[in-house]
């Protein structure tokens, strides 16, 4: 082996440190991936002034048919590819970790988690729970959107299906997949830029599952602390409705909390809708504010008040009142079949079919309100 063949080794596992993972969300060469580089002169080159190499790339994926391996292999490539001082041309063979070595990759992330990541000292993840009084007011559809939004803003944003009643996110974000498990640790399902985890991705999950009190708590505690989440910026979570054991094991498990608040405009919605947030006077989580969905329909430059008016305008006077602090009406959203026909077909309506956020209506109302929590 020559000085410029280990010169370019070397530089070439220094450019895959910066080849990051997208489950783990850590680099290749961090995770011991990168099992070997080697270049050997090419014989011939397109460019007579630079010298040529054949660079091959051995990568030990943490699990066989890993679903983003063409994820990392492309990025790989393109790092080899771009090297600028030499005409390199990639060889990337994979294969799996062996079963001791990613035993010890496990144990060595699951050492530096160790428990529920969100409640930590010093975490900078913003987390949200979406609640609400009652069903049928649009909050799993509120919080899908919501999460689509802060990940086309560029948030690093995750979020769990904490309704495991009526669990939706799936069907929302258009997720049929199970999350991968690496050694008992389970890598959240990526759709739409967002980290999803409920437990509709399980086998099994289409039947009725009647959980209360130590078993409802513990699958939260496996939702946190068993799922490698990294560390978002953003985590939200669909709560079921009304004020139980969930919301209460949602402030348990996470203090540090902001309740979001869905109602719809007529009153029976939002009597409900205050109830809910008064859990926060039972436990430490702050109501950060109110969302009114299906506000109007817009037709023909004119908003018909469907639902008739004034139910997030009466939940926000009343939790302030109730609470001893401001909680604001923060959005009024319109009504939209799109919102529900887009959904059910698996992509947010806040996005286009590029993923990117929409420049009109919807995706105006929902940037302002993400921009609104996250100031």
């Amino acid at each position: 082996m020559t000085a410029d063949t280990r010169r370019i080794e070397a530089d070439i596992y220094e450019r895959l440190s910066r080849v990051i993972d997208p489950e783990l969300g850590r680099s290749v060469t961090d995770l011991g991936m990168i099992a070997a580089i080697n270049a050997v002169p090419a014989e011939s080159s397109t460019d007579g002034n630079r010298p040529a190499y054949d660079v091959t790339v051995h990568v030990e994926l943490t699990v066989e048919g890993c679903p983003l391996s063409e994820t990392i292999t492309n990025q790989i490539n393109g790092a080899v590819a771009s090297y600028p001082n030499a005409t390199l041309t990639p060889h990337i063979e994979v294969s799996s970790m062996s079963r001791d070595k990613l035993d010890d990759l496990v144990a060595d992330l699951k050492a530096e988690r160790k428990q529920n990541p969100f409640n930590k000292p010093g975490i900078k993840t913003r987390i949200f729970a979406i609640a609400s009084g009652k069903g049928g007011v649009g909050k799993s559809s509120v919080t899908a959107n919501l999460a689509a939004t802060f990940a086309a803003l560029g948030y690093d944003t995750a979020a769990i299906d904490a309704d495991i009643y009526g669990f939706s996110l799936p069907r929302l974000f258009g997720v049929h997949t199970q999350p991968t498990n690496l050694n008992g640790m389970l890598m959240p399902v990526t759709a739409w830029g967002v980290k999803l985890i409920s437990i509709g991705m399980f086998a099994g999950a289409d039947r009725a599952i009647l959980w209360r009190g130590p078993r409802l708590q513990r699958s939260l505690e496996q939702f946190l602390s068993d799922v490698w989440w990294g560390e978002p910026d953003v985590l939200l979570l669909d709560l079921a409705p009304g004020t139980g054991d969930m919301a209460i094991s949602v402030a348990q498990a996470l203090p540090n909390a902001e309740l979001v608040v869905v109602t719809t405009p007529q009153p029976s919605a939002s009597d409900v809708a205050v109830r809910s947030g008064l859990v926060a006077l039972q436990v430490p989580m702050k109501v950060r504010g109110v969302v009114e969905n299906m506000s109007y329909y817009e037709h023909k430059g004119e908003r018909l008040r469907i639902f008739g008016r004034g139910g997030g305008e009466r939940v926000s006077r009343q939790l302030t009142d109730a609470l001893g602090y401001d909680v604001p009406l923060m959005a009024q959203l319109p009504l939209e079949p799109e919102l529900r026909e887009t959904g059910e077909a698996g992509r947010p309506a806040v996005l286009d079919e590029d993923g990117a956020l929409r420049g009109d209506g919807l995706g105006t109302e929902f940037k302002a309100l993400a921009e609104r929590l996250i100031g």
